[in-house]
C-alpha cells in the first residue's frame, strides 16, 4: 500500500468512526467530519507535537476546533491517539458521556477548549498564540516553541468575530498560529454562495496573513501546505482547503452522497449508512474498529513523539539549570494557583470613583503579577485599565515584552482572545470596557463560565450616571443579566461566575483581591464612573469577603434595613442621616456579591438580614436585581426604564437617587 492509499485508509477510519457515532446517537453532523478527515489525519499523525504520556505538558502544540459540531471528527482522531476508547465513542451525545455533542475542555483527553458558538474557537486559538509569544519573552524560547493550530469552517468565517480575530492576528504577526479553513461550500441550510460572495483569500491577505490554498482532501497538498506554514516567521497562516462535504458517503441507491447539504446536520441513515460503511471498508454491523494498519501508523507517531518530547525535555533541563528562577516561574504559572499579592502596596484615594480605585489595584497587579495580561477595547483611559498600562507597555508586532493587549473596538473578540490566553496556560488575563458593552461579551462570559476559566472582566461606567452620553451608554438591565448568570451553577456545583460591585474605593481593593484569588470561575468587576463617598468610619472592609455585610448601624435595634451595592450604598448613608434625625434606627448593608453572600452559612445570612425585617433596597439597575434579597416584606427603588441624557447629578435628582428620596420612601414604608 503506497503512502497515499495508506493515509486514505487512516482518514477513512476517521470517517467510519465519525459517521457511526452520529448514526448510533441518531443525532449529529457527519458531513463536515467526513470532509475534514484527511486534514485532521495528516495533522495528528505527522505534525502535531504532544506528549503521549503527559497530556498537560506545557510545551505541547495546541489544537482548537472552531466548528464544535464537527466533534465526531475530533473524538475519532483522539481515539486513534489513545485518548478515547471505542466504547466511549459509542456513547456520543449520551448522558454522562465524555463525548458530548460539542467538545468540552478536557486536557487529559487532548481537548483544549469548548468549541461552542462558531467563531469563538479560532479566536481562542489566536489568544493562545499571543500567550505563547508573551511567555516566550518571559521564560525563553527553549520552553515556548510550539504551534497553535486552529480549524475553522465556513460558518466560523462568516461569524462577525472572525473579522476582529483576523485583524488582530494579522496586526500582531502571530506567526505561531496556523489555521485550516475547511472550505466545502456547504452549510446547514444553504450552499455558501447564497450568503457569501467575498474573496476570503484576499480578505486574509489584506489583514496581513500568509494565505495558502490546497485540495483539502489530498494528502500531498495538505502536507506541503503544513510544511510551508511551519516555515512562516512573520505572519499567521491560513490554509484554505477545498474539501468535499460528506466525502465517501453514498446514498441508498449507491450513488454519491458527497457535497450534499443533507449530510451536514443529520445521520446518513438506513441503506445510505450501510452503503457508505461498505464502501469505506467497514462492517456496518461492527463499525467501531480501528484498523490494524491505522493503529500501527499512530503507534509509530507515538514513538516519534517520545523522542521529540525527550529532546525538548532535555532542552528544558539545561534551560532550568541555567535559569533556576525562570524554572520556578514556569512551574508556578502553569500550576493554576492564585498569585501571591501584597495588597498593602495599594493606596486608595478617599472618595474616588471605583474605576479609579480599580486603576490603583491594577497598578499593583502590573508590578506583582508578571504573568498577567490586561486588555481594553480601546477604552483604557476611560475604563482605567491604564492603571495597568502605566506600569508596563502594549503588546505590539515583534515585541511581546509588554503585558497590555490593545484589542481595538472589538469587545467579543477581546474577551475570547483573553479566554484563549488562559486556555493556553501560564497567563492570567483581564479585560475591560464599559459595562453597557458587556452585552457584546455575553457569549464569551458564558463560555468562560462553562469552561471555568478564571478571566477577570472589568466593566466600568456602571449606571445611568454615565450622564450626557445618553441612554445608549447607560447600563440599566446589564447588572440583572450578569447576576442571573451568577445564580447559575457550573458542573461542579459552584456559582458559574462571581460578580462584584464595590461600594467605595477601599471595598474595591477587597473585591480585586477576591477576584485574583478566584482561580476556578470568571469574575466580573463592576465599577463607577463618578466619585463615591467613603463608607462610614470604622467599617471592616474584610467583611466584604462574605458577599454582604453590615457597614453601619450594626449595634442598633433597627427599624429597617437599607440595602444596596456600588454607589447606591453611599446614597443610603446620606438617607440614613436624615432618618436618624427623625428617630428612625437603620442598618445599612453593602452587597458587593449576592452570589458570595448566598454561599455563606444560613446563620450568617440571618445575622445580616434577619427574617421578617423591613428592607429598603436601592439599585441603579432593574429592581429585580435586588428583589431576591429584599423579599416580599420590602421595597426596591430601581430603574424601570432606560436612562436619560443629562449631567449625573441632575439624573440623581430627577430619578430619585438622593438621600432625600431615601428618607421619603422609608418614611412611607414605616
Amino acid at each position: 500500500m503506497n503512502d497515499k492509499a495508506f493515509m486514505k485508509r487512516a482518514a477513512d477510519n476517521i470517517r467510519i468512526l465519525a459517521a457511526s457515532m452520529v448514526e448510533k446517537a441518531k443525532s449529529g453532523h457527519p458531513g463536515g467530519a467526513m470532509g475534514g478527515a484527511d486534514f485532521i489525519n495528516v495533522l495528528f499523525s505527522e505534525f502535531l507535537v504532544y506528549d503521549p504520556e503527559n497530556p498537560q505538558w506545557e510545551g505541547r502544540d495546541r489544537f482548537f476546533l472552531d466548528p464544535g459540531h464537527m466533534s465526531p471528527m475530533l473524538y475519532s482522531a483522539l481515539a486513534l491517539q489513545g485518548w478515547f476508547t471505542l466504547d466511549e465513542l459509542k456513547e456520543f451525545r449520551q448522558w454522562g458521556s465524555p463525548t458530548p455533542g460539542h467538545p468540552e475542555r478536557d486536557l487529559n483527553r487532548g481537548i483544549e477548549n469548548t468549541s461552542g458558538p462558531l467563531g469563538q474557537g479560532h479566536t481562542f486559538a489566536a489568544g493562545a498564540a499571543v500567550a505563547e509569544k508573551f511567555l516566550a519573552t518571559k521564560l525563553g524560547k527553549e520552553v515556548m516553541q510550539h504551534k497553535i493550530y486552529a480549524y475553522i469552517s465556513d460558518g466560523g468565517v462568516e461569524e462577525e468575530i472572525s473579522q476582529g480575530t483576523g485583524r488582530i492576528a494579522g496586526t500582531l504577526g502571530l506567526s505561531n498560529l496556523i489555521m485550516f479553513y475547511d472550505s466545502n461550500d456547504i452549510q446547514l441550510s444553504t450552499e455558501t454562495k447564497v450568503v457569501m460572495a467575498e474573496d476570503t483569500a484576499a480578505k486574509y491577505k489584506a489583514w496581513g496573513w500568509n494565505v495558502l490554498t490546497c485540495n483539502g482532501n489530498d494528502v500531498d497538498e495538505i502536507r506541503a501546505a503544513l510544511i510551508e506554514a511551519q516555515k512562516e516567521t512573520e505572519r499567521p497562516t491560513i490554509i484554505i482547503g477545498k474539501t468535499i462535504m460528506g466525502k465517501g458517503a453514498l446514498r441508498a441507491d449507491g450513488t454519491s452522497y458527497e457535497a450534499c447539504i443533507d449530510t451536514h446536520g443529520a445521520p446518513l441513515g438506513g441503506d445510505a449508512y450501510i452503503n457508505t460503511m461498505k464502501s469505506l471498508g467497514a462492517d456496518p454491523e461492527n463499525p467501531f474498529v480501528i484498523f490494524p494498519e491505522v493503529q500501527e501508523l499512530y503507534a509509530k507517531r507515538k514513538e516519534e513523539l517520545k523522542k521529540i518530547v525527550a529532546e525538548r525535555n532535555a532542552q528544558k533541563e539545561a534551560w532550568a539549570k541555567a535559569n533556576p528562577e525562570k524554572a520556578v516561574l514556569l512551574k508556578e504559572w502553569f500550576s493554576g494557583n492564585a498569585p501571591k499579592i501584597d495588597w498593602s502596596a495599594c493606596v486608595q484615594k478617599e472618595g474616588s470613583a471605583t474605576r479609579a480605585a480599580s486603576a490603583a489595584c491594577l497598578g499593583v497587579l502590573a508590578e506583582q503579577v508578571p504573568n498577567m495580561i490586561c486588555a481594553s477595547a480601546d477604552l483604557s483611559n476611560s475604563d482605567k485599565t491604564d492603571g495597568f498600562l502605566k506600569k508596563t507597555k502594549s503588546i505590539v508586532r515583534g515585541d511581546f515584552e509588554g503585558a497590555f493587549f490593545q484589542a481595538g473596538v472589538a469587545e467579543l473578540t477581546m474577551a475570547c482572545m483573553c479566554i484563549g490566553m488562559y486556555l493556553h496556560g501560564g497567563v492570567i488575563p483581564a479585560c475591560g470596557t464599559f459595562f453597557v458593552f458587556s452585552d457584546y461579551m455575553k457569549p464569551a462570559a458564558r463560555m468562560a463560565a462553562l469552561m471555568e476559566v478564571p478571566i477577570k472582566f472589568i466593566w466600568t461606567h456602571d449606571a445611568f450616571r454615565v450622564g450626557e452620553d445618553g441612554p445608549t451608554h447607560e447600563p440599566v438591565e446589564q447588572e440583572a443579566q450578569i447576576r442571573l448568570m451568577e445564580k447559575l451553577k457550573n458542573h461542579h456545583g459552584k456559582d458559574s461566575i462571581r460578580v462584584f460591585r464595590p461600594a467605595d474605593a477601599d471595598e474595591t481593593t477587597v473585591c480585586w483581591a477576591m477576584a485574583m484569588e478566584n482561580m476556578e470561575t470568571p469574575t466580573a468587576l463592576i465599577f463607577s464612573r463618578q466619585n463615591i463617598a467613603k463608607l462610614p468610619a470604622g467599617n471592616d472592609y474584610e467583611q466584604a469577603r462574605k458577599g454582604a455585610y453590615v457597614v453601619a448601624g450594626s449595634d442598633e435595634q433597627f427599624d429597617i434595613i437599607l440595602l444596596a451595592s456600588g454607589s447606591e450604598v453611599s446614597t443610603l448613608v446620606a438617607g440614613a442621616e436624615l432618618l436618624r434625625k427623625d428617630g428612625v434606627k437603620v442598618r445599612i448593608v453593602s452587597v458587593p456579591s449576592e452570589g458570595l453572600f448566598r454561599a455563606q452559612s444560613k446563620e450568617y445570612q440571618e445575622s445580616v438580614l434577619p427574617a421578617g425585617s423591613k428592607i429598603f433596597g436601592m439599585t441603579a439597575g432593574l429592581p429585580v436585581t435586588l428583589e431576591g434579597l429584599v423579599g416580599a416584606n420590602g421595597k426596591v427603588w430601581g430603574m424601570p426604564s432606560f436612562g436619560f441624557s443629562a449631567p449625573y447629578k441632575v439624573l440623581d435628582e430627577k430619578l430619585g437617587y438622593t438621600g432625600e428620596n431615601v428618607y421619603k420612601q422609608v418614611k412611607a414604608m414605616l
